[in-house]
């Protein structure tokens, strides 16, 4: 009996720790498949991603990177050509901290002065600001998300109108990107991309991401969002993680078409709704409401969506190729989801939806016209393309 009792002893804690992991959360109804941060060990408690060590000061004149350095340099070294899928370059790239989708947050700091009282500071660039108000004592702010290519200019203030620093500093970088402090991953600006006649998208007209929902969002997530300027929510997700209503809130544009597959299945078989996504869109950005679209993980659903907007708006094929890449960027479990073996690249996942849309710019077409014979074949109305294309370039 002592043997048995001792070899129950030794197998059956033996047989658990051989039991498959669930990554899913089954308390948890909105996690299809929840995002976990790669080199973290599961018996520790990982303070809050939003808890980091202070981030680098920015004083007054200096000129600072708003993008993640990998991602900059990937995207200044690697060019693709048009219709060439032979090949891809992000396995180059190191991407295994997982958190390479951030952008750069850095520090304002200026000397601490308990009596001072509750401080105001403002942050502002071209048309876009927002102010923040901080606790007596406090003697940093710490900003992100910044857009590249721009001059910031900033303040704090006491209630009596006192200056504790002001300042103003320049960006530089090939895409804004964002984080909303509550694993909204995979997340970015469509804007600076530059088109084949030398226009330029703009920016903080519409986003693209991992989902957006109460079981990723937190309160300071959310008012990030909207510092933001974001003002209109895309659900493309399935029916069975859909959302019912908009994540912003009451008073925000939503819009939920239920598309289950993405690619070429959402080419070719869920046109109506493709067109109802891109018909919003357009409403979205001719009414000034900046607008976020996401599937799960801001991969193949979102990707498509990114396609035909880049495309039809005249940047290169092969950027388009490149900007679908940077999901790789994202932590395991938004870049490659559990049981994905390979990273899904622009060799193989994006190749099919592209060559797709190749086959409508007719012989010497351009990747342009293709999107646009696709869109109109679809029920999209020329002056819907041609309104998005107006507001969207400069």
């Amino acid at each position: 009996m002592k043997f048995r009792l001792m070899m129950l002893a030794l197998v059956i804690p033996a047989l658990v720790c051989c039991q498959p992991k669930n990554p899913e959360d089954p308390e948890d109804p909105n996690n299809q498949e929840t995002p976990v941060d790669p080199g973290t060990d599961p018996g520790t408690n990982p303070a809050p991603e939003d808890e980091e060590e202070l981030a680098p000061e920015v004083k007054n004149g200096d000129t600072i990177l708003a993008c993640d350095p990998t991602v900059e340099q990937f995207l200044t070294d690697v060019h693709y050509p048009e219709n060439d899928y032979t090949y891809t370059k992000i396995s180059d790239y190191p991407t295994s901290p997982g958190k390479c989708d951030k952008p750069q947050s850095y520090t304002i700091r200026w000397t601490k002065d308990e009596s001072a009282g509750e401080l105001t500071a403002k942050l502002w660039e071209s048309d876009w600001s927002r102010e923040y108000t901080l606790d007596a004592g406090e003697y940093y702010l710490t900003i992100t998300n910044l857009r590249p290519n721009a001059e910031y200019n900033y303040y704090v203030k006491t209630s009596s109108g006192k200056v504790m620093t002001e300042g103003k500093f320049k960006t530089t970088g090939h895409v804004h990107q964002v984080f909303f402090k509550s694993r909204v991953r995979n997340a970015r600006d469509l804007g600076g991309w530059k088109t084949k006649d030398g226009k330029t998208v703009k920016y903080r007209k519409v986003y693209r991401g991992g989902r957006l929902e109460s079981g990723t969002m937190t309160k300071a997530g959310l008012k990030d969002v909207l510092a933001e300027g974001i003002r209109a929510q895309l659900d493309l997700r399935g029916k069975s993680d859909v959302l019912s209503k908009c994540a912003l809130g009451e008073g925000y544009d939503f819009c939920a078409p239920v598309i289950e597959e993405g690619y070429t299945q959402m080419l070719s078989k869920d046109q109506e709704k493709t067109r109802q996504c891109f018909e919003f869109i357009v409403k979205c950005v001719r009414e000034n409401k900046p607008v976020y679209y996401h599937c799960s993980l801001g991969r193949d659903r979102t990707g498509t969506v990114s396609m035909i907007l880049l495309g039809l708006l005249g940047v290169p094929e092969g950027d388009v190729s490149q900007e679908y890449e940077l999901t790789q960027f994202a932590p395991h479990g938004w870049a490659t989801s559990d049981g994905e073996k390979t990273k899904m690249t622009r060799r193989v996942d994006y190749k099919s939806a592209a060559t797709y849309i190749w086959g409508f710019a007719g012989e010497g077409g351009s990747f342009a016209d293709g999107v646009e014979a696709y869109l109109l074949s679809i029920g999209v109305s020329q002056q819907d393309i041609d309104d998005f294309r107006s507001l969207m370039l400069e």
